[in-house]
């Protein structure tokens, strides 16, 4: 929290290298956020460098206190709710027919086994309802408290523990009881 807290002063005062140092600590994070969101590793890596390019052109607009992780992860969902709502504007494709997160190279066994575990969680987690998917997303691979995401969500708590408990059960459903916490 201090080192972010540093990094976010050193941004504000024009330096680049804390901008990189922001970016290499966070990249990855929400790199594995945005895909949990929407399902597509290309959406998830456009999604991920429009928050980055925002961040570095809103230093004036950066506050210090709160938690940057926070902060961003917050920049990820919005910006994946953007593209969700002009992609239906658009009537384009849903996330039923997004591309496959498994690469089609030719790996060991236990690669092609995780390979397909995974699509089956994208799968299936693309067939939750919006609010769940974003709740089970933020809470297990975004790290964020139910509180975090009630605040973000603008509703109560009891509502997201509800909307994380119904994802939960429909997706150890869907996996046939192989989804655990």
């Amino acid at each position: 929290m201090i080192e972010d807290k540093l990094l976010i002063y050193r941004f504000k005062r024009g330096s680049g290298e804390a901008l990189e140092q922001i970016y290499l600590k966070y990249k990855n994070y929400l790199l594995k956020l945005a895909v949990v969101l929407c399902g597509d590793v290309n959406l998830a890596e456009d999604i991920v460098q429009d928050v980055f390019v925002n961040f570095a052109q809103s230093a004036d607009r950066i506050r210090q206190s709160g938690s940057l992780k926070s902060f961003l992860a917050t920049c990820v969902l919005n910006r994946f709710r953007n593209n969700l709502r002009d992609e239906k504007t658009r009537r384009t494709s849903g996330l039923d027919k997004a591309g496959c997160l498994c690469c089609n190279a030719h790996r060991p066994a236990k690669w092609a086994i995780i390979s397909e575990q995974l699509e089956l969680l994208r799968s299936a987690m693309a067939k939750l309802p919006e609010n769940q998917r974003e709740v089970v997303a933020l809470y297990m691979q975004g790290d964020l408290t139910f509180r975090q995401i009630a605040k973000l969500q603008n509703v109560s708590i009891n509502t997201i523990q509800g909307r994380y408990r119904y994802g939960i059960e429909k997706l150890r459903s869907m996996l046939n009881g192989e989804a655990e916490k």
